[in-house]
């Protein structure tokens, strides 16, 4: 974690997701980080650790890293081909903070692979971002908040599956176009 994400509770959550590690070797000891009953660690075994212990675990090379299921190339081509339709809010868990969870897997895995999710998360964001401001001033010009369209709207399931991210963007996007009909509003009464 960077020193300036060390109270951000965005990035505590991300580093509480869990990774799966394959071990290279025994580990005595230490059977309890899997959650088992059993003393050691065996080689081969695949275990769910928190990000943080695999910063750990994998720098001292006991492990290869298991790519998590965010992140696999399924999600790559689905976010490749329509970045719109990607639920990244069902991706992973702590409210969704793919964004937060994809920075501490490309600190994990570095070099090419590291390159790459960079530029998928960051073309994604840039395509989900115009969506997201452009769905936020709709939903806002609507009235309050949950006076939407009907359940099965497209636009409505758009919002659910935002990403933390995008939804603290969404907000602020909503308060400033209703800060903005208000102001426009008290100006044309004078």
């Amino acid at each position: 974690m960077d020193l300036s994400d060390y109270y951000s509770i965005d990035a505590i959550l991300a580093e509480n997701q869990k990774v799966q590690c394959k071990f290279k070797q025994k580990i005595p000891d230490m059977g309890h980080l899997g959650g088992s009953t059993d003393r050691d660690i065996v080689q081969n075994a695949k275990l769910q650790v928190p990000v943080w212990l695999a910063y750990i675990v994998l720098y001292s090379d006991w492990a290869d890293l298991v790519m998590p299921t965010p992140f696999i190339p399924r999600v790559h081509n689905a976010l490749k081909a329509e970045p719109r339709s990607v639920r990244l809010s069902t991706l992973t868990g702590a409210g969704g903070s793919w964004y937060m969870f994809g920075k501490m897997i490309m600190d994990i895995v570095q070099g090419n692979k590291a390159e790459e999710l960079a530029s998928l998360m960051t073309e994604a964001f840039k395509i989900r971002l115009a969506e997201t401001v452009d769905q936020a001033q709709h939903f806002a010009s609507l009235g309050p908040i949950g006076a939407g369209g009907p359940a099965g709207d497209p636009a409505q399931a758009f919002r659910e599956g935002l990403d933390i991210t995008e939804r603290e963007i969404f907000i602020l996007t909503q308060e400033s176009v209703k800060r903005t009909k208000w102001w426009f509003d008290e100006k044309s009464h004078r």
